[in-house]
């Protein structure tokens, strides 16, 4: 992610990003006070003000998100917590969720862009108007001791169903233009492939003006305005040595592709020091051979590969990959390199970010923290993000930290409820606003029109910023 832009941006406060690059920030100097200007131009203050105030009918809208969520969803959130599924294999908390909203009357549409644990979900009381999304998750991290839902995403789902049903009950009993869609987005804790950016090729996402959606935290925040990503931009790339195999008591009959994988990690390990310092290279060997009398014949090691930001990212690749080829040379093996996944930036909007941000301060949201974070998108792949307007919204669920069994534990505790009844307030009373207001509809795009243009000036200067070095021959 643009971590210098967030740094420019925070540096009258004196906040740093931890990944912050000089080159980064002298890249984006003028970028940054395009975007102080564009803040003003659509009045994100002022929207603010007026919008973050009391109003006694979202208030209602939002205190009915809160009577489910006691009376129902909480419950849920807990069921699904002690019953942990990974990545497309949601079977069970998919049904919890999608059982829920047919008994309220949603018509489910199941398999959305080819998942089986995936699915879009609308009311028929509410057929015209603008759209408006809601992502839900319900997906479990994989561990060592087994499934865990040590990043909340078991809440994701009833916070998300709160505030849908509480905003389409008012549609429909004030007969207002306005639709609300809930689209389930499975397996967001895993590669390949990265399931919101199928279903947004697939065209799931289409027609849709503004989207939200909740996340655990660990204190409420929000995001600056700009453009970034929770965690670096990735390639995901797996890369797959064949060689010849052999018995061990004769290695030279057989080409040895466990040895390649070997040296591409030798590879990459000498390429670190060549590397920028934000850079962050992680890999594994999920295939190493069967039996240690055979000389594998094919070898597979898993890798993410990630930077603040894509331009830079692109050397990386070069580098790396030529670091495989290497490896394959050397040992007298052949590999194929397969870039399975990316995540790349994603827009981030003051608009949306600081009027979510006053609903959940209003809603009592703890451990707030004053200053705006680093952008980042609504959505980790940032292929959404970058297409759709919308928000994340975060508060304190948990005293422990992300993808930890602390705070799959938190999940069912007072923290954890607590901390998910404000987002489904906050949720519900922002789709409440949007729904409501045209005008402000129109900032918001108008905000995301003008930083995707931003973003575009940005990466051409870090183009331009990011020299190689001339090599020439001895």
């Amino acid at each position: 992610m643009s971590a210098s832009f967030t740094a420019a941006l925070l540096g009258a406060v004196g906040t740093l990003s931890a990944q912050e690059t000089p080159t980064e920030r002298e890249a984006a100097r003028g970028v940054v006070q395009k975007l102080s200007a564009l803040q003003q131009s659509v009045d994100v203050a002022g929207w603010t003000n007026r919008l973050g105030a009391p109003n006694a009918t979202r208030d209602k809208v939002a205190e009915r998100a809160e009577a489910l969520m006691r009376g129902e969803l909480l419950a849920m959130s807990d069921d699904i917590t002690r019953h942990p599924e990974i990545g497309f294999a949601e079977t069970r908390s998919m049904k919890l969720v999608t059982d829920w909203l047919s008994a309220h009357g949603w018509v489910i549409s199941p398999n959305a862009a080819g998942f089986a644990t995936a699915f879009v979900a609308r009311h028929p009381g509410t057929a015209t108007g603008p759209v408006y999304g809601v992502v839900v998750e319900y997906d479990a991290l994989r561990g060592t001791k087994g499934d865990f839902h040590g990043d909340q995403h078991s809440a994701q789902g009833p916070v998300g169903l709160a505030a849908a049903q509480a905003m389409t009950e008012w549609l429909i009993a004030t007969k207002s233009p306005g639709q609300i869609v809930v689209i389930g987005t499975p397996a967001e804790e895993m590669m390949p492939p990265p399931v919101k950016t199928v279903m947004h090729n697939q065209k799931v996402f289409d027609g849709i003006e503004v989207i939200v959606r909740s996340h655990s935290g660990l204190n409420t925040q929000r995001a600056a305005p700009g453009f970034g990503t929770c965690c670096l931009n990735i390639d995901g790339v797996r890369f797959t040595f064949a060689g010849a195999p052999a018995h061990q008591m004769t290695p030279w009959d057989g080409r040895n592709a466990l040895t390649a994988v070997r040296h591409l990690f030798s590879n990459i390990d000498a390429l670190r020091g060549t590397f920028r310092p934000e850079a962050r290279v992680q890999g594994i060997i999920t295939e190493g051979g069967k039996a240690p009398n055979v000389v594998p014949d094919r070898a597979v090691a898993d890798f993410y590969i990630r930077y603040p930001d894509e331009v830079y990212l692109a050397q990386m690749r070069t580098l790396i990959d030529d670091a495989a080829r290497a490896a394959a040379q050397a040992t007298g093996t052949k590999v194929t390199i397969e870039t399975y996944g990316s995540m790349r930036d994603g827009v981030s909007l003051g608009t949306l970010n600081e009027l979510a941000f006053a609903h959940v301060k209003r809603y009592g949201g703890g451990k707030v923290l004053t200053e705006p974070q680093k952008p980042q998108g609504w959505e980790e792949t940032g292929s959404v993000s970058s297409a759709i307007p919308g928000v994340g919204i975060s508060t304190w669920t948990s005293n422990g930290g992300f993808h930890t069994y602390e705070m799959e534990a938190d999940a069912l505790t007072a923290v954890g409820h607590n901390g998910f009844i404000v987002q489904a307030k906050a949720m519900s009373a922002v789709l409440f606003d949007v729904a409501t207001r045209p005008a402000f509809r129109a900032a918001v795009k108008q905000e995301f029109d003008a930083i995707k243009v931003l973003f575009g000036e940005y990466q051409d200067a870090l183009r331009k910023a990011y020299t190689l070095p001339v090599i020439k021959a001895p």
